[in-house]
């Protein structure tokens, strides 16, 4: 175990621990790429890679485009996560899809569940970060339950969007930034397309993905069905199922006025197989001595979504654009767990006979606008975008008590109705004058929040009085982004904005018969700042680095009380800061470039690009693409219960690097790709039995083409050297993640 230390992460980077030099690297390549350079001028836009797939095409960068649609990302940290750079992802394996980006932390899961913490957030169920699916929320609340249990399956996902912490004022007040999945649109080109790729790995994992699309007339088309099966690697009680489908209409797609209508449903059943323990005793499950071992066999979870989405793109000019967004979402999260256990302890006692039902549904109506104008004012082209949007969740939960660990009906124990009403009004200006560009925003967040509950066995034995609570927040939160163009397609950019995080529904109203809420519990706030030094100069290279600081002030937690009662509270103030650093470079291309032959330029009309120049290596050889990123992190509280411990899951650093090889033509594709995390713990008090060691994971990922672009072959070997670790800690335990494991499937297109 390691004792709670003070250190700084960048004092741990200077320190030649054995994992240093991969960051190490990492940091070389980053602050070499100046050198490289070789070029100035004035040219305001980077070199540029169009991507011509279903729908409109998207100029695909490693970071967003100043301005995009209706959306300003100037003087904003932004990074694009192409899934296309890697070779078929499977299964959701999000450590391979972040392998590019710095700063998010993974709690990895067997289950298809996504955990996902940046800059020593919470990663919980992605709690602290906005989550969208083509610009509309997926949490299952906004507010009251922030928790998104629902990812769209990677293969139908075009690009993830990532806008880094006051960077997503644009979607929302939270301070772990915004993850928008953009999905696949509908072919234009042709009038029927498809596929299917079927993947069996380890555990009895199966995977099939088959979609079709096309455009007839005025209408495009594009659906899909995922199906994904296993029985993971505990002795038993952690297979998972999952069902999800979607059929999506496109009306005008290739005009300026565009009807986007999208039918979704996702259904996912995954036993919870319970955590394990370092202690040793009577009905302890030890990780040394099984860390397969399953403490609960009767746990379940069940998720079910269904969603409707009507979308308008209207392109009035070259310089106004808006759009509009109409949405439905029905949302149930049902949960089975058997009562009497503890910490890797199985359950036992009178309450291991019974079990808790746990059933909330969310009822979810969305209205947004968001309208971007261009225009010339005081000798520069400036652009004004904003919106607002129109929120409703209806969100009643029951919980019963079951006759048996593993009942599916009981007794009513509690039973309550929740509601947000959520009306959000935002814009924000970019004024540009010559390679300079300032952007200031605000946004007025308007939360309306009840809980009324109806039944509480709990609060009747303790004779306390059933909660009927109301709430209003108007919170202004203003922010300001700086852009600079040192060099062509070179820059430097700075933002400073506000957040924040209101209470959710468990913190409002506590649902225990001992909890108390006080009169003045505070809703959490935030101040974030980044400075930043990115670049594409060439389009063999490309970088990022920043530095940040995130100060979170009245974060709410609980604190116990005398007499066996507790209280939520606002229990301190914690100070995360740090730098983060990326970097890629293609050897292929620098040797073209080193031997004079440049690649043939790229058009932006959507187009496929003619091949590189006749006789260069890019031609014969493809690209060797070598890549490091790392976070390098400093959090503490600095105030509060928990003052000078470090917020749970806040490792020191995280790295990641590797190598892709993409042959002429995509006629394979290969990925070494390697994580690295720190120390960390899984609770703020940084109790010794969450402790989360260090550890660095490696993969190997590979896909290549059988038979033209028909039919194809994918593999992997995921945590290639089968490091034992872990890297989440939950009430139930220690959760143990894979060891070495295997993949290989079929992919055919038509």
């Amino acid at each position: 175990m390691k004792a709670n230390s003070s250190s700084s992460a960048l004092s741990k980077f200077t320190s030649g621990s054995p994992r240093n030099p991969l960051i190490a690297t990492a940091a070389a390549i980053l602050f070499s790429a100046p050198v490289l350079l070789g070029q100035t001028g004035t040219t305001h836009t980077l070199d540029t890679t169009v991507i011509e797939a279903e729908g409109v095409p998207f100029i695909q960068q490693p970071f967003l485009p100043s301005v995009q649609g209706v959306k300003i990302n100037a003087g904003k940290k932004t990074s694009v996560i192409d899934l296309d750079a890697f070779p078929l992802i499977t299964n959701n394996n999000y450590r391979q899809a972040l392998a590019k980006t710095p700063g998010l932390y993974l709690s990895e899961e067997t289950t298809p569940l996504l955990s996902l913490g940046y800059r020593g957030l919470d990663p919980s169920r992605v709690q602290f970060t906005q989550v969208l699916k083509d610009g509309i929320p997926i949490h299952a609340d906004q507010f009251g339950y922030p928790e998104a249990y629902y990812t769209p399956p990677l293969d139908t996902v075009d690009r993830i969007e990532f806008l880094r912490g006051g960077a997503a004022l644009q979607y929302g007040p939270q301070p772990g930034g915004a993850l928008n999945f953009v999905t696949h649109r509908p072919r234009a080109d042709v009038p029927f397309a498809g596929g299917t790729t079927n993947v069996f790995g380890s555990g009895n994992m199966f995977s099939n993905f088959s979609y079709f699309t096309g455009t007839t007339g005025r209408l495009g088309y594009y659906g899909y069905y995922n199906h994904r099966s296993g029985d993971g690697f505990r002795t038993t009680n952690s297979d998972f199922n999952l069902n999800a489908g979607q059929l999506k209409l496109e009306l005008d797609g290739s005009t300026s006025s565009r009807w986007i209508l999208a039918l979704e449903g996702y259904e996912e059943d995954h036993g919870e197989p319970g955590g394990l323990t370092f202690a040793t005793g009577r009905n302890r499950v030890n990780y040394n001595a099984d860390r397969n071992a399953t403490s609960r066999q009767f746990d379940q979870l069940k998720l079910r979504r269904y969603a409707a989405s009507l979308q308008w793109e209207r392109d009035f000019s070259d310089e106004t654009k808006m759009v509009m967004s109409l949405w439905g979402t029905y949302y149930q999260r049902y949960s089975e767990r058997q009562r009497g256990g503890g910490f890797g302890t199985l359950p036992t006692g009178a309450a291991a006979n019974t079990n808790t039902i746990e059933n909330q549904q969310f009822y979810t109506f969305g209205f947004e606008t968001r309208l971007r104008h261009d225009y010339e004012w005081l000798g520069g082209k400036n652009t004004l975008a904003g919106g607002i949007q129109v929120y409703r969740t209806e969100s009643p939960r029951t919980d019963s008590r079951g006759a048996s660990a593993f009942a599916s009906t009981g007794t009513i124990r509690n039973n309550s109705d929740r509601s947000v009403t959520y009306l959000p009004v935002f814009f924000e200006n970019k004024f540009t004058w010559g390679k300079f560009s300032v952007t200031p925003g605000i946004r007025f967040e308007n939360v309306w929040q009840g809980v009324t509950e109806n039944v509480n066995l709990d609060k009747a034995a303790a004779r306390t009085p059933l909660a009927d609570h109301d709430e209003s927040t108007f919170v202004a939160l203003p922010g300001v982004g700086l852009n600079y163009e040192l060099a062509p397609k070179v820059e430097l950019y700075g933002n400073i904005s506000q957040s924040y995080r209101p209470k959710i529904f468990s913190q409002a109203v506590p649902t225990g018969g001992t909890s108390v809420v006080p009169t003045d519990l505070q809703d959490s706030v935030a101040w974030q700042y980044e400075v930043g030094f990115r670049g594409q100069p060439k389009p063999w290279l490309n970088w990022d680095a920043s530095l940040f600081r995130l100060d979170f002030d009245n974060q709410i937690g609980t604190l116990a009380l005398a007499g066996g009662r507790s209280t939520v509270a606002n229990v301190g103030r914690a100070i995360h800061q740090g730098a983060e650093l990326a970097a890629e470079l293609d050897i292929i291309g620098l040797a073209d470039a080193m031997r004079g032959h440049a690649p043939a330029p790229k058009p932006a009309d959507g187009k496929t690009p003619p091949p590189p120049t006749v006789g260069s290596l890019g031609e014969r050889y493809g690209s060797l693409s070598l890549y490091a990123n790392a976070m390098l992190l400093d959090a503490k509280f600095v105030s509060g219960p928990q003052k000078g411990k470090t917020p749970r899951y806040a490792a020191d650093y995280v790295a990641r690097t590797g190598i892709i090889y993409r042959a002429p033509q995509e006629r394979f594709r290969v990925a070494f790709t390697g994580t690295m995390v720190g120390d960390s713990f899984g609770d703020d008090g940084n109790s010794a039995e969450r402790y989360v060691p260090a550890h660095m994971v490696w993969d190997l990922t590979g896909e290549a083409k059988i038979y033209k672009d028909v039919l194809s072959v994918n593999a992997g070997i995921n945590n290639v050297f089968n490091e034992d670790y872990y890297s989440r800690v939950t009430d139930a335990g220690i959760d143990p993640a894979w060891g070495r494991n295997y993949y290989i499937g079929l992919s055919l297109k038509f």
